[in-house]
Protein backbone atom coordinates (compact mmCIF):
# COMPACT_ATOMS: atom_id res chain seq x y z
CA UNK A 1 0.00 0.00 0.00
CA UNK A 2 1.50 3.58 -0.93
CA UNK A 3 1.55 6.12 2.10
CA UNK A 4 -1.23 8.34 1.89
CA UNK A 5 0.65 12.00 2.59
CA UNK A 6 3.54 11.29 0.57
CA UNK A 7 1.04 10.44 -2.44
CA UNK A 8 -1.21 13.85 -1.77
CA UNK A 9 2.36 15.91 -1.21
CA UNK A 10 3.47 14.50 -4.93
CA UNK A 11 0.20 15.10 -6.31
CA UNK A 12 -0.21 18.50 -4.70
CA UNK A 13 3.09 19.68 -5.73
CA UNK A 14 2.56 18.16 -9.20
CA UNK A 15 -0.09 20.48 -9.81
CA UNK A 16 1.29 23.77 -8.35
CA UNK A 17 4.72 23.17 -10.19
CA UNK A 18 3.44 25.52 -13.02
CA UNK A 19 1.99 28.09 -10.50
CA UNK A 20 4.98 28.42 -8.84
CA UNK A 21 7.35 28.25 -11.59
CA UNK A 22 6.12 31.21 -13.04
CA UNK A 23 6.52 33.51 -10.17
CA UNK A 24 9.85 35.40 -10.43
CA UNK A 25 12.67 34.34 -7.43
CA UNK A 26 12.47 36.15 -4.48
CA UNK A 27 15.36 38.86 -5.27
CA UNK A 28 18.49 38.53 -2.53
CA UNK A 29 19.15 40.00 0.39
CA UNK A 30 21.19 43.23 0.71
CA UNK A 31 22.81 44.85 2.76
CA UNK A 32 22.81 48.85 3.54
CA UNK A 33 25.74 50.57 1.55
CA UNK A 34 27.87 53.38 2.77
CA UNK A 35 30.44 56.51 1.23
CA UNK A 36 33.81 54.73 0.94
CA UNK A 37 35.15 57.45 3.35
CA UNK A 38 33.17 55.58 6.29
CA UNK A 39 35.14 52.45 5.34
CA UNK A 40 38.32 54.34 4.24
CA UNK A 41 41.30 53.24 7.25
CA UNK A 42 43.63 56.18 8.22
CA UNK A 43 46.91 55.68 10.47
CA UNK A 44 46.19 56.75 13.56
CA UNK A 45 47.25 60.16 14.92
CA UNK A 46 47.84 62.02 17.85
CA UNK A 47 45.40 64.52 19.18
CA UNK A 48 46.80 65.28 22.62
CA UNK A 49 48.81 63.97 24.94
CA UNK A 50 46.43 60.83 26.03
CA UNK A 51 43.97 60.72 23.27
CA UNK A 52 43.92 59.18 19.79
CA UNK A 53 42.47 59.07 16.32
CA UNK A 54 41.64 55.38 14.94
CA UNK A 55 38.62 55.64 12.94
CA UNK A 56 38.54 56.51 9.24
CA UNK A 57 38.30 59.10 6.96
CA UNK A 58 34.71 59.52 7.45
CA UNK A 59 33.82 58.52 10.83
CA UNK A 60 35.52 58.70 14.41
CA UNK A 61 36.58 56.80 16.43
CA UNK A 62 38.52 58.05 19.19
CA UNK A 63 40.85 56.22 21.97
CA UNK A 64 42.19 57.42 24.83
CA UNK A 65 45.47 56.05 26.64
CA UNK A 66 45.65 56.24 30.52
CA UNK A 67 47.88 54.41 33.22
CA UNK A 68 45.58 52.09 34.00
CA UNK A 69 44.05 51.59 30.49
CA UNK A 70 42.52 52.53 27.89
CA UNK A 71 38.72 53.90 26.69
CA UNK A 72 37.19 54.07 23.50
CA UNK A 73 34.87 56.10 22.22
CA UNK A 74 32.67 55.40 19.33
CA UNK A 75 33.88 52.17 16.96
CA UNK A 76 32.07 53.08 13.02
CA UNK A 77 30.54 50.22 10.92
CA UNK A 78 30.27 46.62 12.00
CA UNK A 79 32.93 45.65 9.88
CA UNK A 80 35.54 48.00 11.78
CA UNK A 81 36.43 45.76 14.48
CA UNK A 82 39.79 44.40 13.17
CA UNK A 83 40.68 47.56 12.13
CA UNK A 84 40.14 49.31 15.44
CA UNK A 85 41.55 46.16 17.51
CA UNK A 86 44.92 46.54 15.17
CA UNK A 87 45.17 50.51 15.22
CA UNK A 88 44.72 49.97 18.66
CA UNK A 89 47.95 48.08 18.91
CA UNK A 90 49.44 50.05 16.87
CA UNK A 91 49.38 53.10 19.59
CA UNK A 92 50.58 50.48 22.04
CA UNK A 93 46.89 49.41 23.24
CA UNK A 94 46.64 45.96 23.53
CA UNK A 95 42.90 44.23 24.10
CA UNK A 96 43.23 43.61 27.64
CA UNK A 97 43.92 47.65 28.29
CA UNK A 98 40.89 48.52 26.79
CA UNK A 99 38.89 49.33 30.05
CA UNK A 100 35.67 51.47 28.87
CA UNK A 101 33.95 52.01 25.51
CA UNK A 102 31.88 55.01 25.53
CA UNK A 103 29.61 56.09 22.72
CA UNK A 104 27.81 59.16 20.98
CA UNK A 105 24.36 57.62 19.68
CA UNK A 106 23.14 54.03 18.54
CA UNK A 107 23.48 54.30 14.58
CA UNK A 108 25.60 51.35 12.75
CA UNK A 109 27.90 53.74 11.47
CA UNK A 110 28.97 54.92 14.98
CA UNK A 111 28.16 51.53 17.29
CA UNK A 112 28.68 48.84 14.44
CA UNK A 113 31.85 47.48 15.84
CA UNK A 114 31.13 47.89 19.28
CA UNK A 115 29.56 44.33 20.50
CA UNK A 116 32.69 42.67 18.53
CA UNK A 117 35.35 44.80 20.16
CA UNK A 118 33.79 44.25 23.98
CA UNK A 119 33.98 40.58 23.18
CA UNK A 120 37.79 40.73 22.20
CA UNK A 121 39.10 43.06 24.96
CA UNK A 122 36.23 43.04 28.05
CA UNK A 123 35.75 46.61 28.48
CA UNK A 124 32.38 47.55 30.19
CA UNK A 125 30.41 49.33 27.90
CA UNK A 126 29.10 52.44 29.68
CA UNK A 127 25.82 54.89 27.84
CA UNK A 128 22.30 56.24 29.28
CA UNK A 129 19.30 54.22 29.44
CA UNK A 130 17.74 55.51 26.37
CA UNK A 131 21.15 54.32 24.36
CA UNK A 132 21.06 51.48 26.04
CA UNK A 133 17.60 50.03 24.83
CA UNK A 134 18.55 51.16 21.22
CA UNK A 135 21.96 49.08 21.38
CA UNK A 136 20.85 46.49 23.15
CA UNK A 137 18.30 46.05 19.87
CA UNK A 138 20.87 46.68 17.51
CA UNK A 139 19.52 49.38 16.26
CA UNK A 140 15.87 47.75 14.82
CA UNK A 141 12.89 49.65 15.83
CA UNK A 142 14.55 53.30 15.49
CA UNK A 143 12.59 56.07 16.00
CA UNK A 144 13.57 57.53 12.01
CA UNK A 145 14.88 54.34 10.59
CA UNK A 146 13.05 51.61 11.46
CA UNK A 147 15.08 48.06 10.48
CA UNK A 148 16.96 49.66 7.79
CA UNK A 149 20.52 50.27 9.52
CA UNK A 150 20.84 47.32 12.19
CA UNK A 151 24.37 46.20 13.94
CA UNK A 152 25.18 43.82 16.43
CA UNK A 153 23.46 44.22 19.55
CA UNK A 154 25.70 45.27 22.83
CA UNK A 155 24.90 45.33 26.06
CA UNK A 156 25.07 48.24 27.92
CA UNK A 157 27.03 47.42 31.61
CA UNK A 158 26.65 51.12 32.99
CA UNK A 159 24.04 53.45 32.83
CA UNK A 160 24.82 57.09 33.61
CA UNK A 161 22.81 60.10 34.15
CA UNK A 162 23.69 63.69 32.24
CA UNK A 163 26.43 65.37 33.99
CA UNK A 164 27.79 61.87 35.41
CA UNK A 165 31.49 61.04 34.86
CA UNK A 166 33.73 58.06 34.37
CA UNK A 167 37.17 57.89 35.70
CA UNK A 168 40.13 56.55 34.28
CA UNK A 169 43.61 57.10 34.73
CA UNK A 170 43.58 60.44 36.36
CA UNK A 171 41.53 61.29 33.29
CA UNK A 172 37.85 61.96 33.60
CA UNK A 173 35.23 61.97 31.23
CA UNK A 174 31.83 63.91 31.53
CA UNK A 175 28.35 62.91 30.01
CA UNK A 176 26.56 65.56 28.60
CA UNK A 177 23.18 64.62 27.19
CA UNK A 178 22.06 66.23 23.56
CA UNK A 179 19.39 64.72 22.71
CA UNK A 180 17.94 64.95 18.88
CA UNK A 181 19.61 62.82 16.70
CA UNK A 182 18.55 60.21 18.66
CA UNK A 183 16.78 60.41 22.11
CA UNK A 184 19.95 59.11 23.65
CA UNK A 185 22.56 61.11 22.33
CA UNK A 186 25.51 61.63 24.59
CA UNK A 187 28.83 63.94 24.20
CA UNK A 188 31.66 63.62 26.33
CA UNK A 189 34.30 66.01 27.80
CA UNK A 190 37.11 65.50 28.95
CA UNK A 191 40.95 67.39 29.85
CA UNK A 192 43.84 66.27 27.91
CA UNK A 193 46.95 68.15 27.52
CA UNK A 194 48.98 69.71 24.57
CA UNK A 195 52.30 71.45 24.38
CA UNK A 196 52.48 71.55 28.07
CA UNK A 197 49.06 72.91 28.45
CA UNK A 198 45.47 71.86 29.16
CA UNK A 199 43.19 71.03 26.21
CA UNK A 200 39.81 70.74 26.86
CA UNK A 201 38.39 68.05 24.59
CA UNK A 202 34.89 68.30 23.37
CA UNK A 203 33.50 65.24 21.34
CA UNK A 204 29.43 66.19 20.55
CA UNK A 205 27.25 63.87 19.09
CA UNK A 206 25.80 64.82 15.77
CA UNK A 207 23.42 67.67 15.58
CA UNK A 208 22.08 66.87 12.12
CA UNK A 209 18.09 65.38 11.20
CA UNK A 210 18.54 63.29 8.09
CA UNK A 211 15.25 63.31 6.67
CA UNK A 212 13.81 63.43 10.20
CA UNK A 213 10.07 64.43 10.42
CA UNK A 214 10.38 67.27 12.45
CA UNK A 215 6.66 68.26 13.08
CA UNK A 216 4.13 66.09 14.43
CA UNK A 217 6.09 62.95 14.87
CA UNK A 218 4.49 60.57 17.20
CA UNK A 219 7.46 58.74 17.75
CA UNK A 220 9.38 61.64 19.24
CA UNK A 221 6.54 64.42 19.87
CA UNK A 222 8.94 67.15 21.27
CA UNK A 223 12.17 66.64 18.72
CA UNK A 224 12.82 69.80 18.04
CA UNK A 225 12.10 71.37 21.92
CA UNK A 226 15.21 68.75 22.39
CA UNK A 227 17.22 70.04 19.23
CA UNK A 228 17.19 73.31 20.76
CA UNK A 229 17.79 72.24 24.31
CA UNK A 230 21.22 70.30 23.01
CA UNK A 231 21.78 73.34 21.10
CA UNK A 232 22.26 75.58 24.02
CA UNK A 233 24.50 72.88 25.93
CA UNK A 234 26.91 72.48 22.83
CA UNK A 235 27.34 76.19 23.03
CA UNK A 236 28.10 76.18 27.02
CA UNK A 237 30.62 72.97 26.55
CA UNK A 238 34.48 72.92 27.14
CA UNK A 239 35.83 73.15 24.12
CA UNK A 240 39.18 73.83 22.47
CA UNK A 241 39.24 70.71 20.33
CA UNK A 242 35.83 69.83 18.86
CA UNK A 243 35.42 66.32 17.38
CA UNK A 244 32.46 64.87 16.23
CA UNK A 245 31.08 61.52 15.12
CA UNK A 246 31.28 62.49 11.60
CA UNK A 247 34.89 64.07 11.34
CA UNK A 248 33.84 66.48 8.42
CA UNK A 249 31.14 67.63 10.79
CA UNK A 250 34.05 69.75 12.62
CA UNK A 251 36.42 70.67 9.69
CA UNK A 252 38.56 67.04 10.00
CA UNK A 253 38.72 66.61 6.54
CA UNK A 254 40.76 63.19 4.85
CA UNK A 255 43.52 65.46 4.49
CA UNK A 256 44.10 66.85 8.08
CA UNK A 257 45.54 63.65 9.90
CA UNK A 258 47.65 65.55 12.85
CA UNK A 259 46.78 67.98 15.98
CA UNK A 260 46.45 70.54 16.04
CA UNK A 261 43.64 71.48 13.51
CA UNK A 262 44.57 74.33 11.64
CA UNK A 263 41.05 75.84 11.47
CA UNK A 264 39.70 74.80 14.65
CA UNK A 265 35.66 75.05 14.82
CA UNK A 266 34.04 76.10 18.12
CA UNK A 267 31.35 74.06 19.61
CA UNK A 268 29.40 77.32 19.45
CA UNK A 269 30.19 77.54 15.76
CA UNK A 270 29.03 73.63 15.26
CA UNK A 271 25.63 74.23 17.00
CA UNK A 272 25.08 77.53 15.39
CA UNK A 273 25.51 76.17 11.93
CA UNK A 274 23.46 73.23 12.90
CA UNK A 275 20.58 75.07 14.33
CA UNK A 276 20.81 77.01 11.23
CA UNK A 277 20.20 73.96 9.09
CA UNK A 278 17.17 72.83 11.25
CA UNK A 279 15.62 75.57 11.04
CA UNK A 280 15.87 75.68 6.84
CA UNK A 281 14.40 71.93 7.36
CA UNK A 282 11.57 73.10 9.82
CA UNK A 283 10.54 76.51 7.39
CA UNK A 284 10.66 73.80 4.32
CA UNK A 285 7.95 71.41 6.35
CA UNK A 286 6.20 73.64 7.33
CA UNK A 287 5.46 75.26 4.13
CA UNK A 288 5.05 71.54 2.67
CA UNK A 289 2.62 71.04 5.17
CA UNK A 290 0.46 73.63 4.29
Amino acid sequence: MIPFRPLLAACCLSLLAPAFAAEPVLPQLRAYETDDSWRQPVAPFQIAEHSWYIGTQGLSAVLVKTPQGAVLIDGGMPQAADMLLAHMKAVGVEPGDLKYILNSHAHADHAGPLAAVKRATGARMIGNAESAALLARGGSDDIHFGNDLTFPPVQVDRALMDGETVELGGLRFTAHFTPGHTPGSLSWTWDDRRDGKVARIAYVDSLSSPGYKLIGNPRYPHLVDDYRRSFAMVRALPCDVLLTPHPDMSGWTPEITAAPHPEPMTCRAYADGAERKLDAELKKQRKAAR
